[in-house]
This record gives structure tokens, sequence and C-alpha cells, in this order.
């Protein structure tokens, strides 16, 4: 499935224009609705185009992507008429920047390879969860708490394991997060940035693609149009082996590799959390078992694990 189909035609500029365009009420942005139904949800065309301070015919011809070249100013107008966000309006930047290029070669799919450095730091991070996510969230590499920390993805073969097919596909993804929704509004809009300046990416068009077959979370999300960049913040988990647990996460791209995250997660010494992250990473060197962990096993397992900060 390529990205027209996708996205039902036109550019990407154009489509990013038209969604948020729907999303904008008048009243948000100080117009009257006037009386009669509004067949257009949302702004119309003419109403953004004097907002934005440009000609209806040109805001009607950048739409429908016959006109590729706006300048910074009509870029930055039509972000605040819209009352985007920043990473919104760094993603609309974008978007035009590649509407005025010509046309590229087709793309290959970026590499998978890790480099034997980062798998060792990965091992160093231990007890605290990690892994090595790609672009399009590829799960490439972890260490035994990163993989035990999504339960049942283990068991998937290695290139089917991905983040986002695990948070819309997984059975045990909408117990595992407490806030499963925030979670993959998430996901969906980093993914939208990713489309919006690469989408006839190979690794993107198929997840996406089966993701719009499957899902119908993810379809109506994708349709939403919203993108966001990578955050650090936390996340709570309830896990069917160590239980609760309050995670903190940071994301750190690594130089010199086609977008390759490194994801850690780390919790204060001396918590139930940071107790249950230890266990995490011991039972990651085992097999699962069926039984599911007490809070005295969790205190068990840090006062015989000798690497614990906690021994």
């Amino acid at each position: 499935m390529n990205s027209e189909q996708q996205n039902g035609g036109g550019t990407e500029l154009g489509r990013f224009l038209r969604a948020r365009r729907a999303r904008v009420t008048p009243e948000e942005v100080g117009l009257t609705a006037g009386a009669g139904l509004r067949r257009t949800p949302g702004l119309r065309r003419e109403e953004l185009a004097t907002l934005a301070g440009i000609s209806i015919d040109y805001y009607v011809r950048l739409e429908r992507g016959k006109e590729t070249r706006p300048s910074a100013s009509v870029v930055d107008s039509l972000a605040r008429a819209l009352l985007l966000e920043d990473d919104e309006h760094e993603h609309l930047r974008s978007l035009a920047a590649r509407a005025a290029r010509s046309a590229p070669e087709p793309p290959t799919a970026p590499s998978r390879t890790v480099r034997p450095g980062v798998k060792l730091l990965l091992e160093s991070l231990r007890p605290h969860p990690a892994h090595l996510v790609s672009r399009t969230n590829d799960l490439l590499a972890t260490n035994p708490g990163g993989m035990r920390l999504l339960p049942g993805i283990q068991d998937w073969p290695a290139k089917e394991r991905n983040i986002a097919r695990y948070l819309f596909l997984h059975p045990a993804a909408r117990d595992l997060f407490h806030d499963w929704n925030t979670q993959v509004r998430g996901c969906v809009a980093r993914l939208r940035a990713l489309a919006g300046t690469d989408p006839d990416a190979p690794d993107l068009t198929r997840l996406a693609g089966e993701l719009l077959l499957k899902s119908p979370e993810f379809a109506r999300l994708w349709e939403r149009y919203d993108v966001k960049g990578h955050t650090r913040g936390r996340k709570t988990f309830h896990h069917p082996e160590v239980g609760d647990l309050t995670l903190g996460y940071q994301s750190m791209e690594l130089e010199g590799t086609p977008g390759h995250r490194l994801v850690t997660y780390y919790a204060e010494p001396g918590t139930a959390d940071h107790d249950a992250m230890v266990l995490l990473d011991l039972l990651g060197q085992e097999q699962p078992t069926k039984r599911t962990p007490t809070h005295d096993d969790r205190s068990a397992a840090v006062a015989d694990d000798p690497a614990s900060p906690l021994s």
C-alpha cells in the first residue's frame, strides 16, 4: 500500500491542512459561525485564508497540491490561524519544504543493523529496562528487562516485534498500560510526523498499511492527523508478573543510525517500583512462569541480586 492509497490522494501538505482546518471551530478563532447548517466541519477554506492573510484562490491551490512553494511567512501565518502547537508548526514547515523539492528516488528500507557497542550499552543499563527501536518502533534489541516489560512480545518472531503493532494488536497491551488511549494517540502522532516527511518509506507504508487493515482504532487516529515528537515522562504498567509499577522513561536518538532510538526506563532506588524493575530484569533471564510474584518476591529478588544497588 503506497502513501497515496493510505491518505486518499493529494499531497501530504494538503492533507495536513485539510485535517487541521476541520478541527478548528470559528468560535476558537474569534469568528461568528452564523446562522444555518455548516456543511464543513471546522473552518471553511475562505475563513482560513482570511485569517492567514492570503487569497482564497492561493489557499485552495495550496490545499489541492497545485501550489507547492509557500513562503515561510505563509506557513507561519497558517500555523497561527490553525492554532498549531510547536510540534505541529514544525511539521507544517517540514511538509512545505518537502513539497518544494522535486520527487526523490524511490527510498529503501533503513538498516536494522545494531552496532555491538549499542548492545553493550543496553546490557550496561541493567537492571533498568531498555530497548533500541527503529524510527517506526521496530524492536531491534533489548536487555532482559526491556523485553520482559512488554509481556508476550517475545513470543512473536523477531522481525514482527514492533511496539506500535504490540499496542494495537497484542491482547495484553490494553491491560498492561494504565493509559492505553494516551499511549496509542502518541504512537500514531509520531508515525504521522514521519509520514509527512517521508511518506513513501517502505518500513512505514508496510506498518501503516497493516494497522489500517487490522485496527479500527489505528485507522481512526491516523485520520485525525495529530503529529508529535518523541518525549520523556512517566508510564504506569499493570504488569502480570511484577504487579503495578510506575517508571520514568527517556528516549534518545543515536547519531550515525537511520533514526534508531534508545529508550530506557528508571525508578528511584529504595522504592517498590525499583524493586519491581529489578525483579523484571531477573525474570527476563528466565523462562516465563505462570505464577505472579508477590511483593515479598520483589524484596527477595533484590536481596539475592548482588548487582542491585539495594543489596
